[in-house]
């Protein structure tokens, strides 16, 4: 296909697709999905081979969040059944970090729900990530904590951490149909903080909430101009109890239409499947690790997630690699650019986690996976909420029971 060919040969040159282009992407048949899951991959491979970093959430302080954002089971009037807690101690917090790094992850993410922190909260998240690098030698961290205030992202920087993460989410033309406690252009700004103070910004999308393809092409578009140099792409996780619980209308074709466009789109950045793609994706989820070099490992912050070891089951199986401590996932130029500023693309990668306000989408992942094994997931009846394939996390932080890594 001339689209394809052209497509890959922009993604090896780092140029930017049209628009128009973008949009056939997402505009291809089910018949031609193979063919796009192929093009894409070798825009992948190129810039990050085979191998699949991991990534693990820890859930500093769940529920109670006050902002509106339709997506999230901690929002403003959630009757979402999570678990609250408020913050973790900082050797609470070290140790659910380390079940993590021992199944294998090389960053460690985390997230606080809030509009944002207060200084003092500042101050318990730099005490946390100091206790996790004592504990952890070499792995990253990355916080999602909301927006940020002025000399926030230098202090969280100075306490040792590598990144932050703050998601668009959506496009800027239909962010106020989502949220209206707080603006896009709000969350542009906490991103651009956390790059002016030398951390590798992470900030991506959710797919799923009703949006037009021209919507998800103009937020990508609007990532690959703010430039970080990770994008994760989630998928909506419709929990019971908000406004968008209805809102079941991907299939995993679209899913991995929708990762192909960005990897076209943002062809040397790091890609990561973020929330929802165990319930979006379901058994296709092997041939979105040919389009994405980055996933969570475990469960997510409200919701259950695939067994740790059934992910690195699935990364063997495909033909990829995880990722170790001592590589460096991002291209030589952006590595080489982020050590320049005093970031962290030097030594690891600029993947990140999520915002407390996300559930299968806001600022990373918070979705999950329900069904067990053997179980086959069933189409959505049409309005129907999907119990079965939206499980609430009850087990690892908050709870007494140990975390799925």
């Amino acid at each position: 296909m001339e689209l394809l060919n052209a497509l890959v040969e922009k993604g090896l040159r780092r140029e930017l697709p049209t628009r128009e282009e973008a949009l056939a992407v997402l505009a291809t048949s089910d018949e031609e999905l193979l063919d796009v899951v192929a093009a894409a991959g070798k825009v992948r491979r190129a810039w990050f081979g085979r191998r699949v970093k991991l990534n693990y959430l820890v859930n500093l302080k769940s529920g109670l969040c006050p902002e509106d954002c339709s997506y999230c089971s901690q929002r403003l009037g959630s009757e979402a059944g999570i678990l609250k807690y408020t913050w973790l101690k900082p050797d609470e917090a070290a140790a659910a970090a380390a079940a993590g790094v021992a199944g294998g992850a090389k960053r460690v993410c985390l997230v606080a729900s809030g509009r944002g922190p207060t200084d003092r909260d500042v101050d318990r998240v730099s005490r946390t990530i100091e206790a996790i690098k004592e504990q952890n030698e070499g792995v990253e961290v990355c916080a999602c904590l909301g927006l940020l205030s002025d000399g926030q992202a230098d202090r969280l920087r100075g306490a040792g951490a590598d990144a932050y993460n703050h998601n668009l989410n959506t496009s800027e033309a239909t962010y106020g149909d989502i949220t209206t406690t707080h603006t896009y252009a709000d969350r542009v700004e906490t991103v651009q903080q956390a790059q002016a103070a030398g951390l590798s910004a992470c900030s991506g999308l959710i797919a799923g909430m009703g949006e037009s393809d021209e919507d998800l092409v103009d937020v990508v578009f609007a990532l690959r101009e703010l430039d970080p140099d990770s994008v994760p792409v989630n998928f909506l996780i419709p929990f019971e109890g908000t406004p968008l619980a209805k809102e079941w209308n991907l299939t995993p074709q679209r899913c991995l239409r929708i990762l192909s466009m960005v990897r076209f789109v943002c062809p040397d950045v790091e890609v990561r499947i973020a929330g929802g793609r165990e319930v979006h994706l379901r058994t296709m989820q092997p041939l979105a690790l040919h389009l994405a070099n980055s996933i969570f490992l475990g469960d997510y912050l409200t919701s259950e997630g695939q067994a740790g070891r059934a992910d690195l089951d699935m990364i063997a199986d495909a033909g990829f690699e995880v990722e170790g401590a001592g590589e460096v996932t991002l291209p030589v130029h952006r590595a080489d650019a982020a050590a320049a500023a005093g970031g962290c693309g030097a030594h690891a990668s600029a993947d990140c986690g999520s915002h407390g306000e996300a559930e299968g989408g806001g600022c990373g992942p918070c979705g999950g996976h329900a069904h067990g094994a053997g179980e086959t997931a069933q189409p959505a009846a049409a309005g129907a909420a999907r119990t079965d394939l939206v499980a609430v996390r009850r087990r690892g932080t908050g709870t007494d029971l140990p975390p799925n890594a």
